[in-house]
């Protein structure tokens, strides 16, 4: 009979409640005919209660003597991140305790829990992953981590890291799927009612608002742009409706917006193109028509750089409905979309 892989999960102080129930809901609901594959507990740094960030306290079982006789260690996310800086008590407690672990012990940190590993010294030269709305500062904070923002997760061997909230999710179910197979590893996501597997990273959830600058830049031919993305719009038509020459107008549109004019268009026909794809049935040949790309394999091309996904996996993400595109029966229940 396999022995039951122990997972320790370490409630930080500022520790953020919803991450912190991921592990024990994700593998708890991995088994073995009745039998559990994985065992999970919570513990803290000295084993009393921790105010969590949604500003209640949880009381716990366990203090750091858990470590040792886990398979995998799990760190959920926290605030403020201040609170693990690089020299700070926190971290060296929590350097000292990750550094004692039995070789081959896995570390998970869940969202901004990597910044946790970092300021331990555990991602130096290592790639890993954390909330895209964190990334650029993680990177400055770590320089030495190999920050990929784009990514659900990272499994990095003995140290993965995953994205924001839900991606906690992705990452558990890896783990299962590491260690027993996507067999078991889907029948805990149909338990818990999550997707096996989520197509794409991040990116396809990361917010690209406009800029709103005023003056005599270039705002005014970016709304003007914006109103006729489905139409062929060229740099000489830009810059001649901000009446300056090519040259300048490509300069000061770099500087306001931070990318070029090409770039900047193609992302607000890709914005278009989502917005169309969440709210709407158009086939995928209308939605490029529509958002300025012409043909739905150009409109591929552009969503899968820019998100990762094809149309048809970022419709099915975001448009529940779909899911219940037929009638289902349910305990005698009919539900209709």
């Amino acid at each position: 009979m396999p022995k039951t892989h122990k997972v320790a999960v370490l409630a930080l102080p500022g520790v953020i409640p919803f991450e912190l129930g991921i592990p024990s809901r994700i593998f708890g609901a991995a088994d073995d005919d009745g039998r559990p594959r994985y065992e999970v507990a919570v513990c803290t740094l000295d084993g009393g209660p921790v105010q969590t960030e949604a500003g209640f306290s949880i009381t716990v079982e366990h203090g750091l003597e858990l470590f040792a006789s886990a398979d995998t260690v799990v760190l959920p996310p926290f605030h403020p991140i201040e609170a693990v800086a690089p020299g700070s008590p926190v971290a060296a407690r929590l350097a000292s305790a990750l550094s004692a672990l039995p070789a081959g012990t896995r570390k998970v940190a869940i969202c901004t829990a990597a910044y946790a590993l970092a300021a331990c010294g555990l991602l130096d030269g290592r790639p890993a992953t954390t909330h895209w709305h964190e990334a650029d500062d993680f990177q400055r904070r770590f320089p030495l981590v190999k920050v990929d923002a784009g990514v659900l997760f990272v499994d990095d061997g003995d140290v993965l890291t995953s994205a924001g909230v839900a991606s906690g999710v992705d990452l558990c179910l890896h783990l299962i799927r590491r260690d027993h197979g996507s067999e078991v590893a889907a029948l805990a996501a149909r338990r818990c009612v999550v997707p096996p597997w989520r197509d794409g990273g991040q990116a396809q959830y990361v917010e690209r608002p406009v800029p709103t600058e005023s003056g005599a830049g270039t705002a005014a031919t970016r709304e003007w742009a914006l109103r006729r993305l489905a139409e062929p719009v060229s740099l000489q038509q830009l810059a001649a409706h901000a009446r300056m020459s090519v040259r300048t107008f490509t300069r000061r549109f770099r500087d306001e917006v931070g990318m070029t004019p090409g770039q900047w268009l193609i992302r607000q026909r890709v914005d278009r193109a989502r917005g169309l794809l969440e709210s709407t049935d158009l086939p995928v040949e209308q939605v490029a028509r529509q958002s300025g790309f012409g043909t739905a394999l150009s409109l591929r091309q552009h969503l899968r750089a820019v998100a990762g996904v094809s149309p048809a996996d970022y419709r099915r993400t975001f448009r529940a409905r779909d899911v219940m595109a037929t009638d289902m029966s349910v305990g005698g229940i009919t539900v209709r979309p």
